[in-house]
């Protein structure tokens, strides 16, 4: 399966419940459901063999769902009994699914449940922002294997926020795109393998709702590949500013960009350039004064802020902004904005964790996508919120949510690299966004090339291979098509 932009979109509860009404009108709902419980029961069918299985259902459209799911996997074989939380209303098309079903049901109970070899969470999906009953979250804690019909329940759709004591399930089985909450932390964590179902929802109506959140991976961009007639200034020239105080992370800067395919990288250290010519000695080491240095038109990309100090930001980002250089801040440069928002505005992009993010633009809350679009309005720049779960965020809105990556990034230094990375994609000349996505994605690659306790510098040796994987897959993408732990929604197709 092809990876695009298309297929990335991730869909809020709020835009499903639009798309299901504008489908409304022209598809029939209950040939949706009987789709999408279908395709509930090919999945478990494909994981589990006959087993005694218990669904519970709900009253609406997942429970729906879960009715039709039960009729076919005892079609498969399967010893299925149906638990209600509460009937249906008369006339709806849950009611129409759950009377379809003409198999036993089952007291709503953790005893029902502790009976069963798999449950089926088919009770409220992914809309539901409030906590679930004790009830609902003991029965769910019961289960000895687990499977949920488009989010577990007592996860926020939108958000990824856990809102009960919730076990993990082993599978969660969701329709016509991914929502956020699939893919944002913590609720994640709960729900084990990710399949998306294509039920037959026309694309063109998907195209109608107007999202602008997707999962980050490659076919939401393209990255440069090298050609016959490649040379250094074309794949890009990276510059830095070095402090005297911590060259170090400059250094690691200046590194991932060269590793990750900059043809030129170049460090800015006026009265400390002896610190950092005892380096790599492919890198340009310069001392003239920087106001100098801007003069030169092919150097356009430069990293602010890794390794200064807040009066060395001070001395430099106010002459590349004045220069209309695209300037990437990070570190000391997020530190010194800090004091004074006003002093960020001009910059491409900004790359601060958590707490860099937090001492900008204030605590982001449970809903940290909003929270970066609205950061990134504010200072009309890319902002790259990092972290397990990175969201960058565009000034028009866009937004990406990036999980390609692994825990050894959680590393000092890991974030300077990332800062030389995405630099060489701008050098490149890609748009200020699609940078950053891909940066961030071919960093996590990156990262998991490197294995389990790898140190900062190992992820150079990644770097070029990681680029070229983002490249393979912009031209041909894998079979497999998703990230770590999904299944191809063609699967279902």
């Amino acid at each position: 399966m092809t990876m695009t932009a298309e297929s990335l979109l991730l869909l809020t509860p709020k835009e499903c419940g639009a798309l299901d009404r504008r489908a409304s009108a022209g598809i029939s709902v209950r040939d949706l459901m009987e789709r999408a419980g279908w395709s509930v029961a090919r999945a478990v069918r494909r994981r589990w063999r006959p087993c005694r299985v218990l669904v519970l259902c709900g009253p609406g459209n997942n429970g729906g769902d879960g009715y039709v799911a039960a009729r076919h996997l005892a079609a498969f074989g399967f010893a299925v009994r149906v638990a209600p939380l509460a009937p249906p209303r008369e006339g709806s098309d849950a009611a129409w699914a759950a009377r379809e079903w003409r198999g036993p049901l089952a007291p709503f109970t953790p005893d029902e449940v502790r009976r069963a070899d798999l449950v089926i969470d088919g009770l409220f999906g992914a809309g539901l922002d409030r906590a679930p009953d004790e009830r609902i979250v003991a029965m769910l804690n019961a289960a000895r294997d687990l499977v949920a019909i488009d989010m577990l329940t007592g996860i926020d759709g939108a958000t990824g926020a856990v809102l009960a004591e919730l076990p993990e399930a082993a599978l969660t089985v969701t329709f016509v795109r991914f929502k956020p909450g699939h893919f944002l932390l913590p609720g994640h964590e709960h729900l084990g393998e990710l399949v998306c179902a294509d039920i037959g929802m026309p694309e063109p109506l998907v195209a109608t709702v107007g999202s602008r959140l997707w999962h980050n991976a490659p076919g939401l961009w393209t990255v440069p590949g090298m050609t016959v007639e490649s040379h250094k200034y074309s794949r890009g020239v990276v510059s830095l500013c070095g402090g005297a105080a911590m060259p170090g992370a400059a250094r690691l800067a200046a590194a991932g960009a060269r590793a990750a395919g900059a043809g030129l990288v170049r460090i800015s250290a006026g009265d400390s350039a002896a610190l950092y010519r005892l380096g790599a000695p492919g890198l340009v080491v310069d001392s003239e004064p920087l106001a100098a240095l801007v003069e030169d038109g092919r150097r356009k990309v430069w990293v602010c802020g890794p390794g200064l100090e807040p009066d060395e930001v001070a001395a430099a980002l106010p002459v590349l902004l004045g220069a209309n250089r695209t300037v990437l801040a990070d570190a000391g440069a997020l530190t010194w904005g800090a004091a004074d928002l006003g002093r960020l505005h001009g910059v491409a992009a900004v790359t601060p964790h958590i707490g860099e993010f937090t001492r900008l633009f204030g605590a982001p809350g449970t809903d940290r996508v909003a929270a970066a679009r609205e950061a990134a309005a504010r200072i009309g720049a890319v902002v790259v919120l990092k972290g397990p779960d990175t969201i960058i965020a565009a000034p028009d809105g866009r937004a990406a949510i990036n999980t390609h990556a692994g825990p050894a990034l959680a590393t000092a230094g890991s974030g300077d690299t990332l800062a030389g990375v995405i630099a060489t994609l701008l050098a490149a000349g890609m748009p200020v966004w699609e940078a950053c996505c891909g940066g961030v994605w071919i960093h996590g690659e990156a990262g998991l090339r490197a294995g389990d306790w790898p140190i900062v510098e190992d992820f150079d040796r990644h770097l070029g291979a990681a680029r070229a994987e983002a490249v393979r897959r912009c031209r041909r993408p894998p079979r497999d098509g998703v990230p770590t732990r999904l299944v191809n929604r063609s699967e279902f197709m």
